[in-house]
């Protein structure tokens, strides 16, 4: 597995967009840092939030991105999709509805584009639901299946799943319903891979074989039969990059 992630460069974020902050503007220096000195980046705004279109989506992600003197380009103003990955400097698919999303990866055959060039060291960054899909499945997704993807596999960037905006439970909730945690053990009912447990600010840094969680906050991290575990970032997670 080790071999096979030598050269990603990878973001993986909770959210787009935290509390009293602009559009990414909460990881604008971590998003600095993966970029280096490249000026533009493919954005994929399938996802939708609020079934914007994309070219609002688009102008959206631009705001975030001017701070740092990157031009964003959506990728559905490409006539063709695939070579408009082959060619990107960097991709950042943004947060909306993760099945909305992967049903139109693999309707427009991005899937492999996407697998490939990032293997190659192009930079990724993921936010909500581009995080999701960054996951082995989009199993541990929070959204509703507004359509039916072709698989629920996604790009399988890192070899565990992922629960962006993940929420603790209320100590003085009279709420009696299921938690994220009861969702994520019956998930894990089923499905061998780890899930990372993303707080709002939290994100995590993939670089070659070495992964990192940035954020002021720890991660709620779980594996199939054992008790949810809590890592701060300053803790070792590598063994995430080893799971199944």
């Amino acid at each position: 597995m080790k071999k096979a992630l030598l050269k990603k460069d990878i973001l993986l974020v909770s959210t787009s967009t935290t509390h009293g902050t602009g559009y990414l503007e909460h990881c604008r220096n971590e998003i600095k840092e993966l970029l280096g000195d490249r000026k533009h980046i493919l954005f994929i705004p399938y996802a939708r939030p609020g079934g914007i279109s994309h070219t609002e989506y688009t102008a959206k992600a631009q705001e975030g991105f001017t701070p740092l003197g990157v031009q964003v380009q959506g990728i559905h103003e490409a006539e063709n999709p695939v070579e408009a990955v082959r060619q990107a400097e960097a991709v950042f698919i943004g947060g909306g509805n993760t099945f909305l999303l992967l049903r139109q990866l693999y309707a427009n055959k991005l899937i492999e584009p996407l697998q490939q060039r990032v293997q190659q060291g192009m930079p990724y960054i993921g936010t909500s639901a581009g995080t999701n899909v960054a996951g082995k499945t989009i199993g541990t997704t929070n959204d509703m299946p507004i359509v039916f993807p072709k698989s629920f596999d996604a790009l399988q960037l890192v070899p565990f799943n992922i629960n962006p905006h993940y929420l603790d439970p209320l100590p003085d909730s009279t709420h009696m319903g299921e938690t994220r945690e009861t969702r994520i053990a019956e998930f894990h009912v089923h499905n061998r891979q780890p899930v990372v447990g993303l707080r709002e600010g939290s994100m995590l840094r993939i670089n070659g074989e070495k992964i990192s969680l940035l954020g002021p906050l720890p991660a709620r991290i779980f594996l199939q039969g054992q008790k949810p575990m809590e890592f701060k970032p300053e803790d070792d997670i590598n063994f995430l990059l080893e799971a199944y």
